[in-house]
């Protein structure tokens, strides 16, 4: 199993390099080329969710972005994590989490998972105390490498 990390600033101008990176390993992995405009725009779209909760939460630590693929399950995935606590938005699912009214950033935060659900169909959101995720997986058909 074939893993990359990338930590990046929450920085708006870093998401750009998160996508292109996410794409290519994306297309090292296997990941039918018809389906990595959807992982760039998957991955722009939790990079650029979880750069916003920093900002608005005024959190420096970086964003964290796992690529993983899994020659066994033959699957390539990508975990999108922020440090925000209790920051998940919606469970599994796209059912949205409990909790009062919806304020600008909360319903930012619910479209872009929309977006996310609506390119990705192997979708996992989860929150916890020490910051959320998103994991998010596609199929991939790596090709055996030559001697």
């Amino acid at each position: 199993m074939a893993t990359v990390e990338l930590r990046f600033s929450a920085l708006p101008e870093h998401v750009r390099t998160a996508r292109l990176v996410a794409a290519a390993v994306a297309r090292r992995a296997g990941v039918d080329e018809a389906v990595l405009d959807e992982v760039r725009l998957a991955v722009g779209e939790a990079c650029s969710r979880a750069v916003g909760m920093h900002e608005s939460h005024g959190i420096s630590a970086p964003v964290r972005v796992v690529l993983v693929e899994d020659e066994t399950e033959k699957k390539f995935s990508i975990e999108v994590g922020d440090e925000v606590p209790g920051s998940g938005g919606t469970a599994a699912g796209g059912v949205p989490a409990e909790g009062g009214g919806e304020s600008d950033a909360e319903g930012e935060d619910e479209m872009g998972l929309a977006v996310i659900s609506g390119l990705v169909d192997d979708v996992e959101v989860t929150a916890g105390e020490n910051g959320g995720s998103i994991r998010m997986s596609w199929p991939a058909h790596p090709t055996p490498v030559l001697p």
